[in-house]
């Protein structure tokens, strides 16, 4: 952290994270893929930022997507995660319930106002390349082509 000419830190630079910081972080992000949803639910309650993202972009909504926590994601969303948010492959929570096949939590992030159209593979994209009819058909159920 650089210091102004006064001697206090200027806020221009995030302040660098210790090793038991970095860990306590991942142990979060732990919460979310493992489907831990009433300590995840009671650090968002403390504060925990409901969008926070890890080092690759996956935020706790599409990590619990992927990893196929419906309760995690309801929780997420009743504390208002954004689902339109894109890791640094370009993928969203909705892309990856859609490629996990996973009807329920696809239901649940189109519900909450995912926008289909995001990422660098649409989920109708991903349900036509990888043959997930039941995917395709729960999107065009919601008009998403």
């Amino acid at each position: 952290m650089t210091q102004d000419p006064g001697g206090t830190p200027a806020h221009d630079e995030a302040p660098e994270l210790d090793d038991r910081e970095i860990e306590a972080l991942n142990a979060v992000f732990d919460l979310a893929r493992e489907g831990h949803t009433a300590d995840l639910e009671a650090l968002l309650d403390q504060g925990l930022p409901v969008n926070l993202t890890n080092s690759k972009g996956d935020t706790l909504l599409i990590l619990a997507a992927y990893r196929q926590q419906p309760d995690v994601v309801r929780a997420l969303l009743r504390r208002g995660a954004d689902t339109d948010r894109l890791n640094d492959r370009g993928q969203t929570a909705l892309a990856s319930a859609v490629f996990r096949d996973n009807a329920p939590i696809a239901r649940l992030l189109i519900e909450a106002g995912a926008d289909p159209s995001l990422g660098a593979q649409t989920p109708a994209a991903i349900a036509a390349f990888f043959g997930l009819e039941e995917m395709a058909a729960l999107l065009a159920e919601h008009g998403i082509r």
